[in-house]
């Protein structure tokens, strides 16, 4: 299973732009953009952000997509097809698609505090979903099903202290979670005013368009 194991605010650095890929940390001090808001490479300090050309804006668009999911190329390829293919709006296809990724869904449901994290805990197969142990942070979401946490994993130290610190987090509205029963389900497809504005779903679909 193929996934980006490299530093995580090295991601956002090229951004230029807060990803929020460690969570809580990414609003602390402790930031990497808080500290070194500069490109990163040994040149990164004399590297000018100039005017983009419209490959240039394309491709930063798709980059950060790709990112802020935790997908690489090729199987972020894979899901533009898909959602290409679906009727309606390309690119709203394709956000609902990274949005449905059961990794995704943790996350959003406030049971880990980042997708790194929800990834982890999936596949360390933590979860069962409709009844049956599933360890694939790729799998697809779909309306109804439910998402449990494990009898055995909840004797773990993560889950002990799953309530108190999972209902500081938000939940989706297009989720519900009841923490008393360490479950969550998926009510509907999100709604694009639901999934994270700063996202340009638009420019990914010109990329790929060219």
């Amino acid at each position: 299973m193929a996934r980006y194991t490299g530093p995580a605010c090295k991601l956002c650095r090229r951004e230029g732009e807060k990803l929020f890929l460690k969570g809580e940390r990414c609003y602390t001090a402790k930031c990497a953009m808080e500290r070194r808001a500069y490109p990163p490479g040994e040149h990164g300090k004399m590297m000018r952000r100039g005017r983009e050309s419209d490959y240039s804006r394309q491709l930063r668009a798709k980059q950060k997509v790709r990112r802020v999911y935790g997908v690489l190329e090729k199987q972020f390829r894979r899901y533009f097809d898909v959602a290409r293919k679906r009727t309606g709006l390309t690119g709203l296809n394709l956000l609902q698609t990274l949005e449905s990724r059961f990794d995704n869904v943790v996350y959003r449901l406030g049971f880990a505090p980042n997708r790194n994290a929800a990834r982890q805990l999936v596949t360390h197969g933590h979860f069962m979903v409709n009844g049956r142990r599933t360890d694939v942070p790729s799998m697809l979401m779909t309306p109804n099903d439910v998402i449990v946490v494990r009898e055995e994993s909840r004797k773990t130290e993560y889950f002990k202290t799953f309530v108190e610190e999972a209902a500081q987090r938000t939940c989706a509205p297009w989720l519900e979670r009841d923490l008393d029963k360490f479950s969550g389900r998926m009510l509907r497809l999100p709604e694009r005013s639901e999934i994270d504005g700063n996202l340009n779903e638009q420019l990914v679909v010109e990329y790929y368009s060219r």
